[in-house]
């Protein structure tokens, strides 16, 4: 998307500016990531994801976002989630932050982040969730939004269920961010399931 190619050092900027809202993100993605092995960030943006989870390469098609995840150490690939640039089972642990509501085709990007995870590796997933209290904020208000008015958000439960058409085993959720981002004064819990706090993590197993 063009937002992102022009307004890189804006979008890298927003964590700084909301600090606990990311460290909480983080806490939330640590929580149920597990040891990374050999790992791989689907739209690894400015690298802010990457670097805390332990991941050392990222694909990001977006020109400006990879050159700042790179000065980050991130070895970036410039590629579409959909069309992966990797063999079969390549990795241990695949992870997509806030990337399926930006994507033309979500599933398809899942089924190819499944084609290079090994067998028994790792999928992590953080999204906004359309169902949570906040995340029905963000769809009525996304046109104010300079990143968030051409996504499509989707709910954790449709994002499960694609996982299970893949085959996905031992699926778990958790959430944070439980209220306004402006109220936000320390890092946010970490509660399992998902419904309550707009950003979501979604854990599965591939199929052995």
């Amino acid at each position: 998307m063009h937002i992102f190619a022009e307004s890189a050092q804006e979008y890298d900027a927003w964590f700084d500016k909301h600090r606990l809202v990311y460290e909480s993100e983080i806490l939330a993605l640590k929580s149920l990531m597990g040891p990374a092995g050999i790992g791989l960030e689907i739209g690894v943006g400015t690298g802010r994801f990457a670097v805390p989870l332990g991941l050392q390469l990222g694909v990001e098609p977006a020109k400006a976002m990879a050159n700042l995840a790179r000065r980050r150490g991130i070895k970036v690939y410039r590629a579409v989630a959909e069309a992966l640039p990797f063999r079969d089972d390549s990795f241990d642990a695949v992870v997509m932050v806030t990337i399926l509501c930006f994507l033309r085709e979500p599933f398809l990007s899942l089924t190819e982040a499944t084609r290079v995870l090994k067998p028994g590796g790792r999928l992590l997933i953080g999204m906004i969730d359309k169902d949570s209290p906040l995340g029905r904020s963000y769809e009525a208000h996304k046109q104010e939004s300079r990143f968030y008015r051409q996504a499509r958000f989707y709910s954790a439960r449709r994002v499960v269920g694609w996982l299970k058409k893949l085959a996905y085993e031992k699926i778990d959720t958790c959430q944070t961010i439980l209220g306004d981002l402006q109220d936000i004064t320390s890092l946010e819990p970490v509660k399992t399931g998902h419904g309550e706090g707009v950003f979501v993590v979604v854990s599965a197993r591939n199929a052995t």
